[in-house]
């Protein structure tokens, strides 16, 4: 089979169509959220903080009365003392809210026993509520999504610890 002008145009045409079909669907607001929380979660397990204070957006808020900065606070405080966490997401489910996405899964934490750890296994492992992680589509590029709100009805934290 010889290469021609029809033959070329052809195969870049086929290419073209899966490489758009991909992009599609690599793209789509559901796909891109439950991304972002895998990759916000691995973040978490290595406290790679730099990836997570790039994936929350400057006016979050949570149920527990924190902004981004408390946030971030108290995530260096408690996971200084956490070593091997493993979290995992059980029946992840991601629903339109406006234009937002809504990430909703129970959680489950495991990782090598402290006194911190265990305090966070019990709190957390023990909800029988899902986490809801809130994202929002930054700009008009289907990729920019932020963390813009956690909650779980469940879990208490005071305004001064865990």
């Amino acid at each position: 089979m010889s290469i021609t002008f029809r033959n070329g145009f052809t195969a870049g045409a086929i290419l073209a169509v899966i490489l758009g079909t991909y992009l599609a669907f690599l793209w789509q607001a559901d796909h891109q959220v439950e991304l972002h929380t895998a990759h916000l979660l691995r973040k978490i397990e290595k406290h790679a903080w730099s990836g997570i204070e790039n994936a929350i957006a400057q006016d979050y808020r949570d149920d527990w009365g924190d902004d981004r900065e408390r946030l971030l606070t108290r995530l260096r405080e408690v996971l200084r003392f956490t070593r091997n966490m493993k979290i995992t997401a059980i029946a992840p489910d991601v629903l339109p809210e406006g234009r937002d996405r809504k990430w909703s899964a129970r959680v489950q934490v495991d990782g090598d026993d402290n006194e911190v750890m265990i305090e966070i296994k019990q709190r957390v492992n023990s909800l029988s509520a899902p986490f809801q992680l809130q994202w929002r589509r930054q700009s008009s590029k289907p990729w920019d999504w932020k963390l813009v709100r956690v909650s779980n009805r469940e879990l208490k934290i005071d305004r001064e610890g865990f």
